[in-house]
């Protein structure tokens, strides 16, 4: 062998001969940082029937295995690789063997079809194979492929990376020597840093990044302080559908974002610069000392200004908004924060993927009949670019939406002072935590999760398709890193945004285990309890704990985590939620005609309808408690979980707190539309708004949390509207001077509100064109003041908001339930003795539009006396004619009443 030296020239001309090769390659990965994400071309995805177990158990499910027969596991780097029935396969790096494997299926994947499980043979690097395309192939003894198929992730990279959920520094950090990035992207081949002097400037560095073997995490660590500059990453790696790609991909952990979420910004939220004055000695509104003292608001962010002239033009729609102290929303929302109202529960404000953050459009809404197709219409036609979105859209959960602010890069600023305003007006502020999905999955432009880690943060079926049961792409936070990613969110907003209380959409989707966990998290930042409550409806692919123990209705109890119940709900308003045709017009409910008040459909409803409906109106009084005991109208006592309600148990919670009682939220039509829809045609004005209160005084009378929707008060109509979530600013209007609620304008969009055969249409078009429905000004007003004396009756009277399943046992009774009982009439009696304040509640729902009576003989010798909110309210009938004489307690024609003993 000739051994000589290489000569100095030559070994120069190598040296800048790779110098120059590097250049090149930077250059190149610098101008993949300036291109734009592109839509990817539609490609199937294959099959991913197969399953990581953990990082060294596979399993088959379904695999049927011959003798002389085997299954390997074919890698390639540069996912070439290709399995056809009969052939060899090929494009492949190699082929690992596996064993057969007797370990247990974790119960976590109880889900999975039975099938063989192979182990990976000791010393194979799989973290490597995770990195490359990898396919599992039933082949002959000979090498053939008798099938093959891609397998999901999750298990191994949860096995092989549970030291990530401790990492504590994902995302940008700015600070004055240095600045660090670290993103989760254990699959990838190669992870670039592209920085952005200026948000709106072109990348100017491509930076490498290193990988963290031992987590999955890659870092890189820059001089100086970069706050304002901008940044994504390059990412190289195997994708389900399109291969080995070069995704470019903003951070999923970013807490500032250029306009339209282009980019990421490196922000250091304790800087005094993204901080409003006073921000840090702002100390937030008052707390409350239980979970039942909550009196919630829900409200859109855009709808609460966009129409209301006295707030200056830049600002409507804005976060800005509520920081106009003298506008009429904000003193709408101080009378109501100082009759009671503890909460304004904010529809999604994080960074949502629907609405341009500048240049979005405005329709052209013509002046047309009230029952007209010409409205919706104009809405519709800038829909997918309008400024309106409910914004149950997720592209980055932890940073505010730029659409609400007056500029995108004002975000953060902004939303600070929007919460530091509703804290100054006394209300706490709470946010919709959408993390069950995301806006986009896989390779679509406004993916990110699922371009980092392909098929680890979303739920996969068991082909491999993403579950989209939510609507959109499912998360699964069964998942470490989805689990820790939602945990690290939700603790920001706390952290950093002072936010006192948080609504987790669709939160059956998600593990008690780690809703329990975020609790935890979200108590420690605040330094006391954040309350926690959520729509823990049981549907889809988790339903019945087929994956994990629910966050839902039925699995929470015992957990301190509030849940909706749909139980006084649905028999308050009449039928089930989504219902259309004929349905939503003769399934009426308790407060609106059921039997009583037959409209033109619903007059062949037995009796028994309505008795059943007024128990589970008490099931509602009480709390929804499993262990509570009622004497039915059948005359059997039972505990409310023994209670049907739809083929469930209708009590389902183990203490008050775990339940929020409401009759109207942004879901479905408003209260008074679908009482628009129910009560007989031809109801007044005035016993609509006084139907409308019922609903209202039924949730403030009803142990638990108390939750309205904005504009309940007012009684707001989105013109029949059921799903407004995209249906513009015209149908989610407010209107702050009480002139209009906006009823008859327009039909609504033909999305989601009208069936096939159109008879909804018909059913829509007859009402709409009622001019008579239309609650006057006078009627709005009064509707307000007694929401009002509602909220003050709550707000005074501690029994109706009692904090443990104990005391409502105890204390709690219904006088007049029961066989025999009188269905349009239930009264609630709470004892008060031994403790502060009154001796006694009654609290009396009169549903019918006659007068009605409740006798009782034990209470001849007591002393009731209207609650002094009323002997003072706005309500006149109740004022002249609600009265107690010697155990009898007369109610006038639908209205609530509250009597007390002193």
């Amino acid at each position: 062998m000739d051994v000589r030296p290489v000569p100095h020239a030559f070994r120069r001309t190598a040296l800048v001969a790779l110098a120059l090769l590097a250049a090149g390659a930077q250059a190149a990965d610098l101008e993949d940082c300036n291109r734009e994400v592109p839509t990817p071309s539609a490609v199937a995805r294959p099959l991913a029937e197969a399953y990581w177990l953990d990082a060294r158990t596979l399993q088959w499910p379904g695999l049927k295995l011959q003798p002389g027969e085997r299954v390997r596991l074919h890698h390639g780097r540069a996912a070439q690789v290709r399995a056809v029935a009969g052939q060899a396969v090929a494009g492949a790096d190699g082929a690992v063997a596996l064993q057969p494997s007797a370990a247990a299926l974790p119960a976590r994947l109880r889900f999975i079809g039975d099938g063989p499980r192979f182990a990976v043979a000791a010393g194979t690097d799989v973290a490597a194979l995770l990195r490359e395309q990898v396919v599992l192939v039933h082949e002959t003894a000979e090498g053939r492929v008798i099938a093959a198929t891609a397998l999901q992730t999750p298990g191994a990279l949860d096995d092989l990376y549970a030291e990530a959920e401790k990492v504590d520094d994902l995302g940008a950090h700015p600070a004055r020597a240095q600045t660090r990035f670290a993103v989760w992207a254990p699959t990838a081949q190669r992870v670039l840093l592209c920085r952005h002097t200026q948000p709106d400037a072109p990348a100017s560095a491509v930076e490498a990044m290193r990988l963290d073997l031992a987590t999955g995490v890659w870092r890189a660590e820059l001089p100086g302080n970069l706050s304002g500059q901008a940044y994504r990453y390059l990412v190289d790696v195997v994708t389900p559908t399109h291969g080995r790609q070069r995704n470019l991909v903003t951070d999923p952990y970013a807490v500032a974002l250029t306009t339209d979420s282009r980019l990421g910004v490196v922000a250091d939220l304790a800087s005094q610069q993204l901080k409003p004055r006073g921000w840090d000695r702002e100390p937030g509104p008052r707390r409350v000392k239980v979970a039942t003292d909550q009196v919630i608001y829900e409200l859109h962010v855009r709808d609460f200004s966009i129409g209301d002239t006295s707030v200056r033009p830049a600002w409507r729609g804005k976060y800005l908004a509520f920081a106009e102290p003298a506008s009429r929303g904000m003193q709408h929302l101080k009378a109501l924060a100082k009759a009671g109202l503890t909460d304004v529960h904010l529809l999604p404000v994080f960074d949502l993927a629907s609405v341009p953050e500048r240049g979005c459009k405005m329709p052209a809404v013509p002046a047309a009949p009230a029952d007209s197709e010409a409205q919706q219409a104009a809405v519709m036609a800038v829909a997918a670019d309008d400024c309106f979105n409910w914004g149950y859209d997720p592209w980055h959960f932890n940073a505010p939406e730029g659409s609400y602010a007056t500029d995108p890069l004002r975000r953060v600023v902004e939303f600070r002072q929007m919460v530091m305003a509703l804290h100054r007006a006394g209300l706490r502020v709470g946010m919709d935590m959408v993390y069950n999905h995301m806006a986009a999955a896989g390779q679509a432009p406004k993916s990110v999760l699922d371009r980092l880690v392909p098929g680890y943060y979303h739920r996969l079926n068991a082909q491999g398709n993403i579950e989209r049961s939510t609507c959109c792409d499912n998360t699964a936070t069964e998942h470490r890193m989805m689990a820790k990613l939602m945990i690290d969110s939700a603790a920001l907003w706390v952290r950093e945004y002072k936010i006192d209380s948080m609504r987790f959409d669709l939160m059956g989707h998600q593990p008690r285990e780690a809703m329990e966990r975020l609790q935890q998290r979200v108590d420690a930042e605040a330094g006391h309890p954040v309350q926690l409550l959520g729509e823990g409806w049981n549907f889809g692919e988790v339903a019945n704990g087929a994956r994990f123990l629910q966050a839902s209705q039925l699995s929470l109890n015992g957990s301190g985590i509030g849940s909706f119940s749909d139980r006084a709900r649905d028999a308050a308003r009449g039928g089930g939620a989504g219902e259309g045709g004929d349905a939503s017009v003769r399934n009426q409910g308790w407060l609106n005609g059921m039997v009583y008040a037959s409209n033109a459909l619903g007059g062949d409803r037995p009796r028994d309808d309505l008795l059943n409906a007024a128990d589970l109106i008490r099931v509602g009084l009480a709390g929804s408690l499993r262990s509570y005991e009622l004497t039915t109208w059948r005359g059997e006592k039972q505990r409310l979980e023994q209670i049907d309600y739809a083929g469930q148990p209708a009590g389902f919670a183990s203490e008050p707190g775990e339940v929020v009682n409401y009759t109207e939220n942004h879901d479905n039509q408003t209260l008074f539309d679908i009482n628009a829809l129910k009560l007989p045609l031809d109801t007044p004005r005035e016993d609509r708004a006084r139907v409308q209160m019922l609903g209202a005084a039924l949730v403030a009378f009803s142990q638990g949390i108390a939750y309205f929707h904005a504009g309940q008060d007012i009684l707001r109509s989105k013109s029949l509207d059921r799903n407004s979530y995209d249906s513009g600013d015209w149908f989610n209007r407010l209107d702050w001077t009480y002139t209009t609620n906006h009823f008859g304008t327009g039909l609504p969009p033909k999305q989601d509100n009208f069936g096939k055969d159109g008879r909804d249409w018909a059913l829509a078009r007859e009402r709409l064109a009622r001019a008579e429905i239309a609650p006057r000004p006078t009627d709005i007003a009064w509707a307000r003041a007694v929401f009002l004396d509602l909220l003050k009756i709550r707000a005074s009277t501690p029994l109706l908001r009692l904090s443990s399943a104990a005391e409502i046992q105890r204390r709690v009774s219904f006088p007049g339930s029961g066989a025999g009982q009188n269905p349009v009439l239930v009264a609630t009696r709470i004892d008060g003795h031994g403790l502060p304040g009154y001796q006694a509640v009654m609290t009396l729902i009169n549903v019918a539009p006659t007068p009605q009576v409740l006798t009782l003989p034990e209470e001849a010798q007591a002393g009731w006396r209207l609650h002094p909110e009323q002997r003072e309210g706005a309500d006149a009938r109740v004022k002249r004619e609600a009265r107690f004489e010697a155990g009898r307690f007369e109610v006038p024609a639908r209205s609530a009443v509250v009597f007390v003993l002193n």
